[in-house]
């Protein structure tokens, strides 16, 4: 079960300073997050500069309207990036699922990836070959055990091929095509569903008329 901020300091307290640790928390995306169109572009800018000035790796995962955050580095630096993160009015229900000492990064990229978990997100190639994902979604992460958590990120480093990491990378079809150029991913998928919403009230409508 997650860890509470109480279980983590504790946690902390045990591990060295030098350590090397690996912090892995979940969060929701708030209404402020969904309207930002520039949202994950930002984050990625931001951290590829950050991380490899402080020698962090991991990867950032959404889905779902859910973020799961993987980082690793020397404790001091992991704990000071894990406030900044945690400070930002972009996501809510912020939760540790896993806080460990490693005895090497996990990830070995200096930029924070990023990985969408929506299937209509994804080109037809990474359908398939992203098949062992299929047993974590709908993304929805927030009562992992660690052991799941580990399987999880297992799977996610068995992907760490461009055709994952960049296209997850994202491919629109259908009514997801429509909206690319004007919306964030999770914008899309908002419209879209509202699109949907509107079209089932209108066939109601007509129904009974």
């Amino acid at each position: 079960m997650p860890l509470s901020h109480i279980d983590m300091v504790r946690t902390l307290e045990k591990i060295e300073e030098s350590a090397l640790i690996q912090l892995v928390y979940v969060s929701s995306l708030t209404l402020q997050g969904r309207i930002d169109a520039s949202m994950f572009e930002e984050v990625e800018r931001h951290a590829s500069a950050y991380n490899q000035q402080h020698e962090i790796t991991g990867i950032l995962c959404y889905g779902n309207g859910n973020f799961l955050q993987c980082i690793e580095g020397e404790k001091a630096q992991v704990i000071a990036l894990q406030k900044r993160i945690f400070a930002d009015r972009r996501h809510k229900n912020i939760k540790i699922l896993l806080l460990q000492v490693i005895d090497q990064h996990r990830f070995f990229d200096w930029r924070m990836r990023l990985l969408f978990l929506e299937r209509w997100l994804w080109s037809p190639t990474t359908k398939q070959q992203a098949a062992q994902l299929s047993p974590f979604l709908p993304f929805v992460p927030h009562s992992w055990t660690p052991e799941r958590t580990e399987q999880f990120l297992q799977t996610i480093r068995n992907f760490d091929t461009p055709p994952h990491i960049k296209a997850a990378g994202i491919t629109y079809n259908a009514l997801g095509n429509m909206f690319r150029h004007i919306a964030a991913p999770h914008q899309a998928f908002l419209i879209i569903q509202g699109v949907l919403t509107l079209l089932i009230v209108v066939a109601i409508i007509l129904l009974f008329l």
